[in-house]
């Protein structure tokens, strides 16, 4: 996982500069985000039915081999010189599908190979390494690799790190064994997770929140902050990446701190209201003028999002019961991110119409009052004190 999200943070910079020096406008950019999100979204659904019919394992080094071979295909396109933007649109749908089957498996596979007393802290350790490489380290590598040698390298290296993680998941000896059903018809099988996602107000309405909330700031992130970086402030691809890795520096602390001292009793309010704070950096970013405050807010971004998204990796693989793991996990990704095709779908003519400054508050605005409201109107601060989580041991 290390190894291949420190890929991924270095395909972030890579792709987004790629973009850029093809063609230097937003939209160009939400296109290849658009289809990278339609592609993930289109096989959601698929992916989790599957992870819980088939070998887990399987799964992932499958999903692992497809990415490889699309993001080798866009270094080879790269560096011959012919790579268009239709092309990377074609392969990000390619890449979005083999993410759609890798993260139900992967999440649905990491209860069955930690006890639950742990889960706390393999969830943070989860979030830390994550951050850490994704976020962190990636960008920052990525950074300098595509300042050096240029995005085709940049994508060459990334296809190596997928090959690297299907490598250490063949070697994994847990075999997750799919539950037997009794009529294995898809539309049931979906039914249960929908009904389960329903009866639960921690799960629903962080669903709806997270639709909502990736709708708004998602496109933005990701199109309009290395635009702004390239154009502003003329810090070039190693300034970008210096952003992303301060906001996986801000994650890799919060990562620690939680693991450590576990989530406070009211682990609700706790991750609701860090998420409510985390966008204010995008109101930052339309008024920053300098690399080091792009840098301070992205710290504030990385820690308070996850802060948040460790308490829901614990209540994931906590109160999600084990045959519906990788189906509610795909209903999980499915909602949150079936409007970010939207975004990005929005955000370069939106950008243009109001002003890119005027998108990035609306970006950080909008999603503060979504979880306000959602908290208030799904009761969850009753909801946390019917439903405790387990006891934290404390780590010395």
């Amino acid at each position: 996982m290390t190894v291949s999200l420190l890929g991924d943070g270095i395909f972030i910079v890579a792709e987004a500069w790629q973009v850029y020096d093809i063609h230097n406008d937003p939209i160009a950019l939400s296109l290849v985000g658009l289809a990278w999100t339609g592609g993930m979204t289109a096989f959601l659904l698929t992916g989790g039915i599957i992870s819980d019919r088939v070998e887990r394992r399987r799964v992932l080094i499958a999903a692992d081999l497809a990415r490889a071979a699309v993001v080798a295909a866009t270094a080879v396109l790269s560096l011959a010189g012919v790579l268009e933007i239709w092309h990377l649109v074609a392969l990000a749908v390619l890449y979005g599908a083999g993410e759609a089957f890798f993260g139900p498996a992967f999440v649905a596979l990491v209860p069955e190979i930690v006890a639950p007393h742990h889960l706390v802290q393999a969830n943070s350790l989860d979030q830390l390494v994550r951050q850490a490489a994704e976020r962190l380290l990636g960008p920052a590598v990525g950074g300098l690799v595509v300042a050096a040698v240029g995005a085709g390298g940049a994508f060459l290296v990334d296809a190596g790190t997928f090959l690297i993680s299907a490598a250490c998941i063949w070697g994994l000896r847990v075999r997750s064994l799919p539950a037997p059903a009794v009529d294995p018809s898809a539309r049931r099988e979906l039914r249960e997770a929908v009904v389960f996602v329903r009866s639960q107000p921690w799960l629903w309405a962080t669903l709806v929140a997270a639709s909502l909330s990736l709708l708004l700031f998602l496109g933005p992130l990701e199109v309009l902050l290395p635009f702004v970086v390239r154009n502003d402030l003329d810090a070039g691809a190693f300034g970008y990446g210096a952003i992303l890795a301060a906001a996986g520096a801000g994650s890799v602390l919060t990562s620690l701190i939680v693991s450590q001292r576990g989530p406070p009793r009211r682990y609700l309010t706790f991750a609701y209201g860090m998420w409510t704070v985390s966008t204010v950096a995008f109101i930052a970013y339309a008024f920053g003028t300098a690399l080091w405050q792009f840098m301070a807010f992205a710290v504030l971004f990385g820690a308070c999002e996850t802060a948040g998204m460790v308490v829901w990796g614990t209540l994931m693989s906590s109160r999600v019961p084990p045959e519906l793991r990788g189906r509610v996990h795909s209903l999980d990704w499915f909602v949150s991110i079936g409007l970010t095709p939207l975004s990005f779908a929005l955000t370069g003519p939106v950008s243009k119409a109001i002003g890119v400054d005027a998108t990035l508050v609306v970006a950080g605005a909008a999603p503060m009052l979504v979880c306000v409201v959602l908290y208030v109107a799904a009761g969850l601060r009753r909801d946390e004190e019917l439903h405790p989580l387990l006891p934290t041991p404390v780590i010395t």
